[in-house]
């Protein structure tokens, strides 16, 4: 009986997307899968730019929109996390290399170094890439849509 909700879920969640995407005038081909209680939807199209907007702001818009109307919908809150393409890889892959970087630079010039504002999900990797460096430590400072990470030599 599970898997039946789970795959009704899937089947009302890539309609509620098709629909989104309808109304912006965007083609593109969706598919959903679920990995136990999270919902990944895959978008591909011929202008991936359009979706992702700038470093993934329309991306994670259009993530949060899916998820109110789901949350409308069946009064219940289903975790979604939607990709174009190959972004999301991509992103953690220039996340990481921009935390390693960092790591270095602060252990060379013995100085802090502050990262770009950016949201927490781009945050938590740059931490966790981070996390098993025994001489650097990182930090979230700053307020909202201004939240940035420090990497910083330990003292």
């Amino acid at each position: 009986m599970a898997q039946k909700t789970k795959d009704q879920k899937i089947t009302e969640i890539k309609e509620i997307v098709k629909n989104l995407l309808n109304l912006l005038g965007v083609e593109a081909e969706v598919d959903v899968s679920s990995d136990k209680e999270l919902y990944q939807i895959q978008l591909e199209t011929n202008d991936p730019g359009i979706l992702i907007g700038y470093h993934g702001e329309t991306l994670r818009a259009i993530q949060r929109i899916v998820a109110m109307i789901i949350y409308r919908k069946r009064e219940e809150w289903v975790k979604i996390t939607v990709n174009v393409g190959d972004y999301r890889q991509r992103r953690q892959e220039t996340l990481e290399k921009m935390a390693k970087i960092a790591a270095q630079k602060a252990r060379f010039s013995k100085e802090a170094q502050s990262l770009p504002p950016m949201p927490a999900s781009e945050r938590r990797i740059i931490h966790l890439v981070l996390a098993d460096e025994a001489d650097i430590e990182t930090v979230s400072e700053g307020e909202g849509r201004n939240r940035y990470v420090v990497v910083r030599p330990k003292l």
